[in-house]
């Protein structure tokens, strides 16, 4: 299949963590982008000339439209989902993100794209393991994980139907500067900065960790070469026991603390490695990893103390 040439790209969640630097990347490729965030004025995105930013409530795809205004687009990229705090665990707001993301869809298809491209998530492999193993008892994490793989389920036969190409690339875990919740690295970051405790389980579980940066150039590679009806795993390539990139943050960047794990095993469900595999990525669209987990994790800590 060859490269689909790119002028102008929608893009939902666009001030987002991950979604502004995708937003960046496509810019500094030279593509228009309309970029759709909840916020009356972004606080990540910088002006940019070929930037139109519009608060825009998803919801009604009817808004998307309007923020169109008749002009016609290449490809549409997905971001905005709501599922800060409890609100993961809250499978109304996680049902209603995919009906939601089915209507960006349908906006993709009436603003004249070509591809639509989600972002998905490894947790919906996570779900599909734990609710088809007997015995199992999930716990309301993978509430939106659910949420995740039902929108993944809904559009890609609806796709089908309207004729529009459609792309689901799933991202493992995301970081780096501009990250401002409290998921795992960032956690473990603030702790060697504050010279608190390193208390984790056993991590024993497959792990993986993505650059931010990576993640754009990915979402840019997917749209343009990935091949039109199929998922990608947005990864570093190097996955592999949680425990094991615990050990190398302790090293690089905390060498006199001490580290302890706990003697509960893990009981979630533990994804074999090659559930993490980028192989297809590389393979279809040519990404390779441009920031080790080292580098990476030294980037953000100095992003970190910059905040304090």
């Amino acid at each position: 299949m060859g490269e689909l040439e790119l002028k102008s790209v929608i893009i939902t969640g666009a001030d987002g963590f991950v979604g502004s630097y995708t937003t960046e990347y496509f810019l500094n490729q030279g593509i228009e982008v309309l970029a759709l965030g909840r916020k009356a004025a972004p606080v990540r995105l910088k002006h940019h000339d070929k930037m139109v930013y519009r608060q825009c409530d998803i919801t009604d795809r009817s808004n998307i439209i309007k923020a169109a205004a008749g002009k016609k687009y290449d490809a549409f990229i997905h971001f905005a989902w709501d599922g800060a705090a409890d609100k993961r665990k809250d499978y109304n707001v996680q049902m209603k993100n995919a009906i939601d993301t089915v209507e960006c869809l349908k906006a993709a298809k009436e603003t004249g794209c070509d591809r639509f491209v989600g972002a998905g998530s490894i947790m919906e492999y996570e779900v599909e393991a734990a609710i088809h193993t007997d015995g199992t008892r999930p716990g309301m994490a993978y509430i939106y994980g659910i949420g995740k793989h039902t929108a993944h389920c809904l559009c890609k036969p609806i796709a089908a139907e309207l004729g529009i190409d459609f792309i689901w690339p799933m991202i493992t875990n995301a970081y780096g500067p501009g990250e401002f919740t409290d998921r795992f690295v960032n956690s473990t970051l603030k702790k060697i900065i504050r010279k608190e405790d390193l208390q984790f389980t056993a991590a024993t579980q497959n792990y993986d960790f993505v650059y931010v940066k990576d993640v754009a150039r990915a979402f840019y590679l997917i749209t343009t070469k990935g091949r039109p009806f199929s998922e990608y795993m947005i990864g570093s390539g190097n996955a592999r026991p949680l425990k094991e990139f615990i050990i190398e943050m302790k090293e690089n960047l905390a060498k006199d603390a001490t580290l302890c794990f706990g003697d509960i095993p893990f009981t979630g469900t533990d994804m074999p490695l090659e559930v993490f595999s980028i192989k297809r990525l590389k393979e279809d669209c040519g990404f390779i990893p441009e920031t080790d987990f080292a580098t990476g994790t030294a980037i953000t800590m100095e992003w970190l103390k910059e905040q304090q």
